[in-house]
């Protein structure tokens, strides 16, 4: 045992509305869920209050992004402080598609793990590789660089869960293989022993994102380094339950 509490996140990404939010609600509220695996669901912004009321206070809610202030004049972001507000405990950062669709730099991410750690939320940090940088043999090279990014902004590591995804298995079918995974995890435990300490390389928990499904999840939660998953299509079908239960 490694100590580390499994972790499974949901990603809801742009999708749902009030009607299939409740339905999921009822169906995650209902089920037997492994008592030992942390169980966060990221809502769409707009329904992070509906989401934290209809779900039971074993599930907790994240979003999926959050700004690097607390208030102001920028227009359609919303800040740590007001996720908090509505109960929420969580927040997604540096998701590829922030990073690859929306343009977010490595810096900014940086600043915003900074600002949503300062005011006590907890951090999903998201890094991976792309294809042709995974082809190019540079993934260590990308992923130990984001990575830094973020660890420069951390004080407290209890409130980090890192999150191994390669872009070119999001959404793709295409799974990273328990094999691939693991040694990326394993090298990310190695850098964070030679780059921030040995104690917080051994408790950090390091999950693993990229078309995960009911049918990989088991044999990808048995590999040593990794400590869970973030889900995205999966988390929104009853199949979300088999995830939660990969270690049971």
């Amino acid at each position: 045992m490694t100590g580390r509490k499994f972790f499974v996140g949901g990603n809801w990404k742009m999708n749902g509305d009030k009607k299939s939010i409740e339905e999921l609600a009822n169906t995650l509220n209902n089920a037997k869920l492994n008592p030992d695996t942390e169980v966060v669901c990221g809502a769409p912004p707009i329904y992070l209050d509906y989401a934290r009321s209809k779900l039971n206070p074993n599930i907790d809610v994240a979003a999926q992004n959050c700004y690097k202030v607390a208030k102001g004049a920028f227009t359609g972001e919303i800040s740590p402080a007001m996720i908090k507000d509505c109960g929420v405990k969580w927040v997604i950062l540096g998701h590829s598609e922030r990073r690859h669709v929306f343009g977010e730099s490595d810096e900014l991410i940086g600043q915003k793990v900074a600002h949503a750690l300062e005011n006590g939320l907890g951090v999903i940090a998201c890094i991976g590789e792309k294809l042709d940088e995974r082809e190019a043999g540079i993934t260590e090279k990308v992923v130990f660089s984001q990575t830094k990014f973020i660890a420069d902004n951390v004080k407290d590591w209890s409130k980090v869960v890192l999150a191994y995804e390669p872009v070119w298995a999001i959404g793709t079918g295409k799974t990273a293989s328990p094999q691939q995974a693991q040694e990326v995890h394993d090298k990310l435990r190695q850098w964070m022993k030679a780059n921030v300490s040995e104690a917080v390389a051994n408790s950090v928990r390091i999950i693993y994102g990229g078309s995960v499904t009911g049918g990989t999840c088991k044999e990808l939660a048995s590999q040593k380094d990794v400590d869970g998953f973030l889900v995205g299509g999966a988390s929104l079908k009853p199949e979300f339950i088999d995830i939660i239960n990969a270690k049971a």
